[in-house]
């Protein structure tokens, strides 16, 4: 797509801007719409991250991290931001109820909207302007892009440069899997131009473990991990009572589905976590190596989606029935899973 059919990039025709991303952000999410931000304050104009709910711990060391609205804590001041705005982007996310308690004041909104994003199946209907780049490694990317085509990628800041690096490392697992295109290093390549150190970014983000986390860890792995040798999967459980027994913090559980994807000849992890704000609600990350589709798995089974090597779901059931469904799941993929 060619930068000239973004219309809505002229910035002569709007002030103030409301970014915002899918519930339960994460690195990308996070990293993205900050970066957004940034580059239009810098254009200046007015700019306000505005999420669904809190994110992880291990994302607010990010330069201004601290002004994002949570719509659970701040909903009068994120509608006011909304209502406000002449221009809505909405970042890293394909379906505009992946927005959870956002969604009814982003769509009553009369700004027109901007989806910037990497997922499949985007909902054309959604906003007035797209782009949509299923091969990107992260959101991110496609904000390289599009700054790359505007001319502007050589000239952003050393906090555009962060909130963007730190976006594409943690969608792809620290560069560990959906990175191999050229072009994602040529982009970092213009990053680390502007001065970012990428080691404390990493640092920052997977260096941060708690002693409860690591306790949490060890004991997911030693008690609550499943092996399924005969196909090559691991199914790892948490329960909110696990949840409060560890003192789990936001953030606690980031990366754990990775853990067994090391383990030798393992192809498929999944895990099941109770959700915190809704019991009875189980929710569903899926990691994969190699040509696993997870995004179909989760697709079918699970009434979510993502990419073929990291996708989320989620079941509305007791933690039993959910691993009962899971098992399911992966005899139905048994001829790929051998």
């Amino acid at each position: 797509m060619e930068a000239s059919t973004f219309r809505l990039f002229d910035f002569s025709t709007f002030s103030k801007a409301v970014i915002c991303t899918h519930v339960n952000p994460d690195g990308d999410a996070i990293g993205s719409s900050l970066a957004l931000k940034f580059y239009l304050e810098r254009k200046g104009k007015q700019a306000t991250v505005v999420v669904p709910n809190i994110f992880p711990d291990f994302l607010k060391w990010l330069p201004g991290a601290e002004s994002i609205l949570i719509y659970t804590k701040q909903a009068e001041q994120a509608k006011t931001a909304i209502e406000g705005a002449d221009l809505i982007i909405v970042c890293d996310l394909n379906q505009p109820n992946r927005l959870a308690g956002l969604e009814a004041d982003i769509m009553a909104s009369h700004a027109p909207r901007i989806l910037i994003d990497h997922h499949l199946d985007p909902d054309t209907d959604f906003c007035q302007e797209m782009y949509s780049e299923p091969q990107a490694c992260a959101a991110a990317e496609v904000i390289c892009q599009i700054l790359s085509k505007l001319g502007e990628l050589d000239n952003i800041s050393f906090e555009e440069a962060t909130c963007l690096y730190c976006a594409m490392m943690c969608d792809t697992g620290a560069f560990s899997f959906n990175s191999s295109r050229p072009i994602i290093y040529e982009y970092i390549s213009q990053l680390l131009a502007r001065g970012i150190d990428k080691d404390q970014i990493y640092r920052n983000v997977f260096w941060t473990a708690s002693e409860a986390r690591l306790r949490l860890q060890g004991y997911l792995l030693y008690v609550n991990m499943k092996v399924l040798h005969d196909r090559h999967t691991t199914i790892i459980t948490l329960t909110n009572e696990e949840r409060h027994r560890f003192k789990v913090k936001n953030g606690d559980t980031e990366g754990i589905v990775n853990i067994p994807l090391t383990m030798l000849d393992m192809r498929l992890s999944i895990f099941i976590s109770e959700d915190t704000e809704h019991p009875g609600i189980m929710k569903l990350s899926l990691r994969s190596v190699g040509d696993f589709p997870c995004d179909q798995m989760a697709s079918r089974f699970f009434g979510g989606g993502g990419h073929k090597n990291a996708s989320g779901g989620k079941l509305q059931c007791t933690m039993e029935e959910a691993i009962d469904r899971v098992k399911a799941a992966i005899e139905a993929y048994a001829d790929m899973l051998k």
